[in-house]
This record gives C-alpha cells, structure tokens and sequence, in this order.
C-alpha cells in the first residue's frame, strides 16, 4: 500500500540479514543497534566500541577487545552510520527506530541489559582503581562518562536483578568513586537543578560541589531507584546526611520528582522533611521550582512542613509558585492557613508582584481573590504590581488589576 509499509519490509530483511549473519557479527550487529537506538544521548564512535567490549560477570576491562567502527557499520547491514562533523553514531534514517519501536523482539530488555553494562563497567578493577579526586581527562575511557551520569536512567526503566546487585556493589563506596564526581559534573553543567536528562532554570540552585560527600543513597535518590533506595535506607545509617551542598537524598528525590522515593523518605520517623542545603532550600522549594507538583502535594501533607518557609531571599513557596505561573500549587498554598499571601522578601517582592512581573493572568486572578492582597504594595524599588506589568507590556495582567482598582475587590473561583 504505502512507502511506510515498503519501507517497514526492507528494515524486516535488513534485520533478518543481520540475524543470519554468523555469531559473533550478528550479536555485535544487535547489540550496536540497541545502543544506538536507545542511548539517552547520541554515542561517539569509540563510547560505542568499547560499550560492545565489556564482558558480563567480568572484573576486567579490556580495550582491546573493543570491535573497531567500520566492523560494527558492517555487522548491522548499513543500518547505522558515522556522522562526519560530530563523529556519533546514528541509525540511516529517523524510519528506523520508528520500524524497531514495531519490533520489541529484536531487543530484550534493553534497557535492563544496558544498566548491567554500564555497571559492570563501573564495578571494573581498572575504574574502580581511578580517583574520584583525580581532576585528569581520562582518554583511554571514552566510555566512562556515559556510564557514570546514565546508567542509573536505564536502571530506573528496566532493574533486573543482576543491575540492582551491580549498582549496590557501586554504590556501597559511592563517594570514593569517580563516577560520582562524573554525574555532578554533568549536573553542573545543566545549572544544578536536577535531572541530568534535563536540565532546570539556572540561577536560582547552587550547583554541587565536590563528590566527597555524595553518598549511594544521594545517588540512587537522585536517579529514583526504587528498590536500590529502599535497601540503601535501612544500609547508611543517617538518612538526612548531607552532600557538600548540604542537599539530602530526600531534597534530589524531590527535585527530580520521584514520586515514590520521597514518600518512602517520608515514611521514616527519622527524616527531617524541612531541612534547607546550603541556600535556604527545602524539599518543597525544589519541589515547586522544578515543576514536580504530585510532589509538592505529597510534602505539604507532612505536617512538619512548612508551607510558608522562605528561602535566604525571603522568597516563599507561594512566591516560587507564582513566578513560574503554577496555578495548582498556587490554590493548595492559598488553602493552608499557614501561608500569607501577601508575604514580602528581602526585596520587596509579594506573590503579586511575582505573578504580574511575569504574566501569570491566572496566577494574577487567583491572588486578586485574597484580601489579604494589597495589589499596591510597591517593592523597595518602589514598582507596583501595576507598574511592573505596564513596562513589561502584560495586557491581560494591566487590565485585570487596573479593574481591581476600579472596582475595588474582585471574587474569583
């Protein structure tokens, strides 16, 4: 019928081709396939070469078992190729991770098998040898790098039993591994903010400093491990330990938004669910700002959280709310007594002028509804809600309070 259907049935013969080829080359052409089309970011040539080298249940690593490039192109039958300029691997054609997403029998579990890779590289004598300390570029492990900040991302999707004990043996002495100092590196670079799978609004998080303190169970809170947290927990003794950045596991599950990590913190007597790093940030202030609000709702059901605890800036988790335009978590604050809604910082800044400042309308209406709310209380710099949206040209937000001075006060739902 269509060239989608044609197309379909020359990629069924390519992969049929690479399956007849003999062992070796069509377990290399498999496994490149995998990697290429279910890596968390483009390989280079060599990450890739020596990703296909690293033997299952072996301490050893050995680059020389590393298949060169052109025999992978060869052995997956023109289904990938080298781009030039950046020097990654790519399959030929976007079609062609849509025909494998078609066919889950090409691959099991690949994610589970790529977890068990990385880690197995990980837990090798020649990186577990490395210092963590060590600010070297390490040229002989091209492949380092993507292990250390990914491996736990495919784990999360797919834990076998095999990546759970390899990641345990990991993380047991996670600070003195260079890995640790690989992913806060990596985190660094995105602003700090969390996920490296994305990277959060700078400006706002202080980035991590050195591994040294960056526990396993900071680290499997970071990626959201289920099962590895929850042996990790009853392991390390102190759940509240801090990193460097005076960040708890609870605070990285918390802004990278894992749901069940940070109720099962929560189900400890012992976690301090309130507990600020180094600038002033709680759980919930990294809950809000990184857009995760199953999480804010969990937290603001602990009543040891407070709802209304600024950071070092004054800023409150209503003011984080309204300058990102989260109308939800805007309501749940608005509905715990606790909150003051018109609740200034060190700037002068209230939630109004936060919302109006960047064109919240909705944010903007909600607040109107207070009458807490004085919609003319100006900062230190003397603007006005009024006058912050004017230079900003916010129609709607202008219209709206230039109608609550009118009219005086306004009810919205």
């Amino acid at each position: 019928m269509t060239d989608g259907l044609e197309l379909g049935d020359v990629y069924s013969a390519t992969v049929e081709r690479i399956k007849a080829q003999d062992e070796g080359k069509s377990k290399l052409g498999v496994a490149a396939l995998m990697w290429v089309s279910h890596a968390e970011r483009p390989l280079r040539a060599d990450e890739l070469c020596h990703a296909l080298a690293v033997e299952l249940g072996s301490k050893d690593f050995s680059a020389d078992n590393a298949p060169s490039i052109s025999t992978l192109v060869g052995c997956c039958q023109g289904l990938i190729t080298v781009d030039k300029e950046t020097s990654t691997v790519r399959l030929v054609h976007p079609t062609v991770i849509v025909y494998l997403s078609t066919r889950p029998d090409v691959f099991s579990k690949p994610h589970a098998a790529m977890a068990e890779i990385c880690l197995t590289y990980l837990n090798s004598e020649q990186v577990k040898a490395l210092s963590a300390d060590s600010s070297a570029v390490i040229h002989d492990k091209p492949f380092l790098e993507y292990c250390s900040v990914y491996w736990g991302i495919h784990a999360k999707r797919d834990l076998s039993d095999h990546a759970r004990s390899l990641a345990l043996e990991v993380l047991r002495e996670y600070d003195g591994h260079i890995s640790s100092k690989l992913l806060l590196k990596q985190v660094k670079c995105q602003g700090g903010g969390g996920s490296v799978a994305s990277a959060s609004r700078p400006g706002r998080f202080a980035g991590p400093g050195s591994s040294s303190s960056f526990s396993g169970l900071h680290c499997a809170s970071f990626f959201g491990i289920v099962e590895v947290v929850a042996t990790l927990i009853g392991m390390e003794g102190d759940i509240n330990s801090r990193d460097d950045r005076g960040s708890t596991p609870l605070v990285w599950a918390a802004r990278n938004g894992h749901e069940e990590v940070v109720e099962m913190f929560l189900r400890r007597q012992e976690v301090q669910p309130d507990q600020s790093d180094l600038s002033g940030l709680t759980p919930l202030l990294y809950a809000i700002q990184c857009r995760h609000e199953r999480v804010v709702e969990i937290l603001l059901k602990q009543i040891i959280v407070d709802p209304d605890r600024p950071d070092r800036r004054g800023e409150t988790p209503l003011s984080y709310a309204t300058q990102d335009g989260l109308d939800g978590v805007v309501k749940v604050l608005l509905g715990r007594r606790e909150v003051n809604p018109d609740k200034e910082d060190l700037s002068g800044n209230t939630p109004l002028s936060f919302a109006a400042e960047n064109g919240h309308v909705r944010v903007v209406e909600i607040l109107l509804g207070r009458h807490e709310v004085n919609p003319n209380k100006p900062d230190n710099n003397g603007q006005t809600p009024l006058m912050l949206a004017t230079g900003l040209g916010f129609q709607e937000v202008i219209t709206l309070l230039l109608s609550y001075e009118e009219e005086g006060s306004v009810e919205y739902d």
